[in-house]
């Protein structure tokens, strides 16, 4: 990466900054290379952060049917990470996990599940055997208390797993004019669904696999307590990246918890953060961190630097660790600040391996909260910083009472905010599109074929707010 005129003195957000094109070949963004080289095992450069309120089974089965990770938040109990991921390993490659009811399910059990899913349907099931379907449009206007059995689709036509083929499953579906199918196995026992949009994605899209073939998810520990006990248990539950977070990264009980992690000889990744200088990079580095996370402040439910001043402009942050991490042969995630498509190409254009995302997930069907409505019928999820008491106190629910209300005296990040869905993309996987496209195209204006080369050849200039704002569109006029 260069900067087409002096580079600047001043320090940069990901705003401040645009990419110029530059003379291509490639002809289309679908043959740009998306996979990472971080050792991390995923074909799109985007890692969902571990919080609370955006990370969970759903949102880890998805993304990394897609090619993503995410990282599984600390205060979860082990046993119940355990459970996750072994759950996610279990998942299949191709077809999206159904909700399920018995044809005796109420119509009002229907609407509590049919948020959980992007694809909007619930699987009637007797025994293990689909029977039929139920949507949101087959619940209008009936009794909250009948029984699905009265309002479903009955005898769904199914696609069988023998093995699936995306492209015929298409087909098929559009043939029949249908958008989803249950899949079945050879039997008729019910495997998940899959939609024509989903049959679509996976033409499109690689899995993020493991060496068993089954799809990747990563945990994370903190700096305090049993580092090592924690961190041998997230191991032996088999996880695939191990990610050690503190809010600030260049402390001694950083350095500390990678010794106690190294000692232990992991087989997998290993990252810690968050820093955003040279110096802190070089420092974890040294102490064993093969990624490190970059970014102190960046993120939509972080207010360290309105309380503190402390922090870094992302941009500048993640160019100058990117450095120090290259120098030693390791690699920089670049955690938090991305509101747009740009912003996500732009950290790669850096040389961030990938991209962290929390809350801009947050609002999308997958994340763990339940779904509400403002008074103006836009639907959203709770949301909240992972340094907010609300998050301090779910961490320290084993501690005394007295301890507990000391740490709630201070916090550093929102305990309710509200993240509306966008009605045209609702679920993550729309979100997934939007960003990997704009990556994708950013990469044919760079003349880049893969994410190497777009850090090689990237021609970065600085702008001013209005030149930010002319590349805005105006969807109302102006």
């Amino acid at each position: 990466m260069h900067f087409i005129g002096p580079a600047p003195s001043y320090e940069l957000t990901y705003d401040d900054v645009f990419m110029v094109p530059r003379r291509s070949d490639i002809a289309s963004r679908f043959d740009v290379d998306l996979s990472t080289a971080d050792g991390s095992g995923t074909t799109i450069p985007l890692v969902v952060a571990n919080m609370t309120a955006v990370a969970g089974r759903r949102m880890a089965e998805t993304v990394a049917r897609r090619g993503g990770l995410t990282v599984l938040p600390q205060d979860i109990p082990v046993p119940v990470v355990s459970d996750v991921v072994t759950w996610v390993k279990r998942r299949h490659h191709i077809v999206d996990t159904a909700l399920t009811l018995s044809p005796r399910s109420t119509v009002s059990d229907a609407l509590a599940l049919l948020p959980k899913r992007a694809h909007g349907a619930v699987v009637v099931v007797d025994g293990d055997r689909p029977v039929g379907i139920v949507t949101e449009s087959d619940c209008i206007g009936a009794e909250r208390f009948a029984q699905l059995h009265q309002v479903m689709s009955a005898d769904p036509f199914t696609l069988v797993d023998d093995p699936l083929d995306p492209v015929r499953a298409f087909e098929e579906l559009d043939r029949r004019r249908r958008k989803l199918a249950p899949v079945v196995d050879r039997e008729g026992a019910l495997i998940g669904i899959l939609s024509r949009t989903g049959a679509l994605r996976s033409t499109i899209y690689r899995p993020a696999l493991d060496a068993d073939h089954a799809l990747r998810v990563a945990a994370a520990i903190g700096v305090n307590g049993d580092v090592k006990g924690r961190a041998a248990e997230l191991l032996e539950a088999g996880i695939d990246l191990l990610v050690i977070d503190t809010a600030h990264g260049h402390q001694q009980r950083m350095i500390d918890a990678l010794g106690a992690v190294r000692s232990l000889a992991p087989q997998i990744p290993v990252v810690a953060g968050n820093v955003v200088s040279a110096a802190g990079t070089q420092e974890l580095i040294d102490a064993g961190a093969d990624i490190v996370k970059v970014g102190v402040g960046p993120g939509a439910m972080c207010t360290t630097r309105m309380m503190t001043g402390v922090g870094r402009p992302q941009f500048s942050a993640v160019l100058e660790c990117v450095e120090a991490a290259r120098a030693a042969g390791r690699h920089v995630w670049a955690d938090g600040g991305v509101r747009h498509p740009r912003d996500v190409a732009l950290a790669l254009a850096a040389g961030a391996s990938a991209v962290m995302v929390g809350s801009w997930f947050a609002g999308t069907y997958e994340s763990p909260g339940d779904l509400h409505a403002a008074p103006d019928g836009r639907l959203y999820k709770d949301s909240f910083g992972m340094a907010s008491a609300r998050a301090v106190a779910s961490r320290t629910s084993g501690e005394g009472a007295f301890d507990r209300a000391r740490k709630a005296l201070f916090e550093e990040g929102i305990s309710s905010g509200r993240q509306f869905l966008d009605p045209e993309r609702p679920g993550v996987e729309d979100l997934l599109d939007a960003i990997t496209a704009g990556v994708r195209s950013a990469c044919t204006y760079a003349g880049a074929t893969n994410l190497a080369e777009l850090h090689e050849r990237a021609a970065i200039g600085v702008q001013s707010a209005a030149g930010y704002a002319e590349g805005r569109p105006l969807h109302a006029g102006w």
